[in-house]
């Protein structure tokens, strides 16, 4: 089986990524075989679409309601379950995969779509193409073109497998509002040595970038009556943090990974700004508070908190529980704290709650109650034996989010960069605000924080026959309430993408509707359960309307007669 050509092609316009990969291959061999179509997408993508053509018949991948999907596969195939097309491959990616048993001499080309909005952190987006055809490829390429109205302002790509005679099949060409980056190695450049037909394409393919931002009130663009806004200020005053580090330091955590928690911390502790405050609370069976208050973050505090982390070991169960409710008091009862300040909370925990209080249930809505929408709460999941589907929802009903921290040799590195992305908020209670009469759909408007190098995203659909849409922004700095105002050009702001040949039509009405159920399925997690109901039903109808596979749709993969015929692809969720 050979793969002689292998395309990924990727339009990045305004931070919405549409991914083509096309893989076209021939059976070499004299009998019938088995040609594998294997990719890697990231988690945080929709698949759109998938197609195998086999001797010029298509089989299109047709996308139907989860539940009927499964239910229709479990009927054709009765003798029991095989696995799902997609399967989590590690931290930012899952795989896809699907086989097909083609006869001798026969082509087969297979075509997979996937669409995402690219994140801003910490001061950068990044496409992230994962390349592994684990095999010379005669036609290989990866063709990825930008386009941001507002202005590239810095650009770079990035690899894990790059050779002096790969960068020679790198090519980048920049204007002001483009780039086109094409890497397209010939079967040479690809070999590992010129004797052995092993190839070097095995790994990560970066691209980063950033844009030009210059007006205060972000930056609007329109097409087809959609709109999206971007708003991410920068060179803003800090708001000082006060930030509760709750750690487990239960039997499980002993070892590599307190050993590594410690380093971060003691790193972490060097970042804090003279003006936050901050305490400790350790917890196993036994919940220790370092202090009985908030202490500020002067060299002389730090230095003593660097010695108890010292000190820092494992032993016994793990009461979550009681450690949240120490953390919450401490903060309700500090005193002298500045006003203009963000309170927050980090757990980090590698297990279940097993003393204490130990039924979840009971302690989310304990500690919802004691938060009462005052601080926000990050939890950090250390490793897999924890109940990520908890702390998930635990963090996202206080207005914080969950991460997952891998059992590996960088958990520090880890830990610290999930740290930079919150240790700089610049505004709070921030308020997207435009004319109710005239805007539907409205994607999430209302902000609790805003940290420096991230990005408020904001997207909805104008709905009746303006010539401007005018929006305001209200939100606390630290050092006074803000009120940015403007008014958009519909007509200009359509303009602007009128010329540009390659870019799908209904772009931001598609990044509306991605957007759109990312937050509805987010929503879902932390609803009670009459509101779930209501808010997977919505997600559900623009998962089909859209054709997106998200966690509530399934992709039907049929195969020619004569082998095993259905196949679902479904979206792997990080709770699993």
């Amino acid at each position: 089986i050979e793969i002689y050509r292998l395309h990924v092609d990727s339009k990045v316009t305004s931070r919405f990524a549409h991914t083509i990969i096309t893989s076209k291959v021939v059976n070499r061999a004299n009998e019938s075989r088995e040609a594998t179509f294997e990719v890697e997408l990231p988690k945080t993508a929709f698949i759109t679409n998938f197609s195998m053509s086999i001797d010029g018949k298509v089989y299109p991948g047709v996308i139907k309601e989860k539940a009927s999907a499964q239910q229709e596969y479990d009927t054709a195939v009765s003798h029991g379950q095989s696995a799902g097309l997609v399967k989590i491959t590690g931290r930012k990616l899952e795989q896809f995969q699907v086989s097909v048993s083609i006869a001798a001499a026969s082509k087969v080309t297979f075509e997979l779509t996937y669409e995402e909005l690219l994140k801003r952190q910490l001061g950068k987006l990044e496409l992230l193409i994962k390349v592994r055809p684990k095999q010379l490829v005669k036609h290989f390429q990866i063709d990825v073109h930008i386009f941001e109205p507002q202005g590239i302002r810095f650009l770079e790509t990035d690899t894990t497998f790059m050779t002096n005679e790969l960068a020679q099949a790198l090519i980048k060409v920049q204007s002001e509002t483009k780039a086109h980056i094409l890497f397209k190695p010939t079967v040479d450049q690809q070999k590992v040595n010129p004797e052995h037909d092993e190839t070097l394409l095995d790994g990560d393919f970066v691209v980063r970038y950033d844009v030009k931002r210059a007006a205060t009130a972000g930056d609007i663009q329109i097409v087809n009556g959609y709109f999206v806004h971007y708003f991410a200020p920068s060179e803003m005053p800090v708001l000082p943090k006060n930030v509760i580090f709750v750690i487990d330091r239960s039997g499980s955590m002993a070892g590599r990974k307190i050993a590594q928690t410690r380093d971060a911390l003691l790193k972490i502790l060097q970042d804090l700004r003279p003006e936050d405050h901050f305490s400790f609370i350790t917890f196993s069976s036994r919940v220790a508070e370092w202090k009985s208050s908030l202490l500020q973050a002067t060299a002389e505090n730090v230095a003593s908190a660097a010695a108890f982390m010292q000190t820092l070991s494992a032993g016994g169960g793990t009461d979550i529980h009681r450690a949240l409710l120490a953390a919450v008091s401490l903060l309700d009862k500090a005193e002298g704290l500045p006003a203009r300040t963000v309170s927050m909370i980090i757990l980090l925990t590698d297990g279940q709650p097993t003393a204490g209080e130990t039924n979840v249930e009971v302690i989310q809505e304990n500690i919802q109650k004691a938060v009462n929408g005052k601080y926000a709460l990050f939890c950090l999941g250390f490793g897999f034996d924890v109940s990520y589907k908890f702390l998930e929802k635990m963090a996202l009903s206080n207005g914080g989010l969950a991460r997952r921290i891998y059992e590996n040799a960088d958990a520090t590195l880890q830990l610290q960069g999930f740290y930079q992305e919150v240790a700089t908020p610049i505004l709070m209670k921030i308020e997207m605000q435009y004319p109710e009469n005239a805007v539907e759909g409205l994607t999430k408007n209302n902000f609790k924080l805003f940290f420096e190098g991230s990005e408020i995203i904001v997207s909805g659909k104008i709905s009746n026959e303006l010539d401007l849409l005018p929006v305001e922004i209200k939100a606390q700095s630290h050092a006074s309430d803000l009120t940015l105002k403007e008014a958009a050009n519909i007509k200009e702001k359509e303009q602007v993408f009128q010329n540009q040949s390659y870019i799908f039509g209904n772009f931001i009405e598609r990044l509306w509707a991605y957007l759109t159920i990312q937050q509805l399925l987010e929503k879902s997690i932390s609803a009670q359960e009459e509101d779930q109901k209501t808010l997977e039903a919505q997600a559900l109808e623009l998962s089909l309307q859209y054709s997106f596979v998200t966690p509530l749709t399934s992709m039907v993969v049929t195969k020619p007669t004569g082998q095993q015929q259905t196949e679902l692809a479904n979206k792997p969720s990080e709770a699993g």
